[in-house]
């Protein structure tokens, strides 16, 4: 339990937030001092005090009916946390036209109409910033993840863009690079594996630290970025991947 209050009289929109990081993020932003609304299919799990709105980020009517629900009870928005998102798996060849837009209809353009819908409440707000979870997919090749690595790409992009175009705003946009986090999906992926204890110690093992990142450890960073203590910090990524990125250690012997 944290004993920070740096976020105390803020106001935060977590998309995605029923379950995984985007669950941890909703919990440790409460724990902060901010108050908390979260975006769903199902946001039952929401962080007391429950304020849960069903959402659909594929849905323009949905997104801006629970993103104006959600600023109404909370007084505004200071806060939102992008991360409301979807895998696949496969090279090019694998996945049908189909497959790409539906992952690129969630994990980009859902983000573009959350954060289309939030904007003209962020901009009345003295810390408006926007946090989006992309992935260490977004900058390193990962094999089988031609499409998840397509999307989170363009998060990274529209990251920069965003950070741009809302800087004489007073809106800071960054984003996170989470490594293979011990989330919900990933549980998925591995229970979908011929092996899945064999696979569990392949993805721990290509991560330097030698574990999966919990979602705890991604929403410190998420955390951090969208406090007033990172008030010069835009247009950044920050790495929660064990070293995955940028360590080339030596194999163990």
């Amino acid at each position: 339990m944290s004993s920070s209050s740096e976020l105390s009289g803020l106001k935060a929109l977590v998309t995605g937030g029923g379950s995984g990081i985007g669950l941890a993020t909703a919990k440790l932003l409460a724990e902060r001092g901010a108050t908390v609304a979260v975006l769903d299919l199902d946001p039952s799990s929401a962080p007391d005090p429950k304020l849960g709105f069903v959402a659909d980020v594929t849905d323009d009517a949905s997104v801006r009916a629970a993103v104006a629900d959600a600023a109404e009870a909370l007084g505004g928005i200071d806060i939102l946390i992008n991360n409301a998102g979807i895998g696949a798996a496969g090279t090019v060849e694998d996945n049908p036209d189909e497959q790409w837009h539906r992952v690129y209809d969630v994990n980009v353009v859902g983000m573009v109409r959350v954060s289309r819908a939030a904007l003209p409440h962020l901009r009345q707000s003295a810390n408006a910033v926007i946090v989006n979870t992309a992935s260490i997919a977004a900058v390193a090749g990962l094999p089988l993840r031609a499409l998840y690595s397509a999307t989170k790409g363009a998060v990274h992009a529209l990251t920069l863009a965003m950070a741009t175009d809302h800087l004489r705003e007073g809106i800071r946009v960054n984003c996170v690079h989470p490594g293979t986090a011990d989330t919900p999906w990933v549980g998925r992926l591995l229970g979908a594996a011929e092996d899945p204890e064999a696979e569990r110690r392949a993805l721990e093992a290509r991560q330097p630290i030698g574990r999966l990142v919990t979602p705890g450890e991604v929403a410190a960073a998420i955390a951090y970025l969208a406090s007033p203590l990172a008030a010069s910090v835009t247009g950044t990524s920050i790495a929660v991947d064990g070293g995955f990125t940028g360590l080339r250690p030596r194999p163990a012997e």
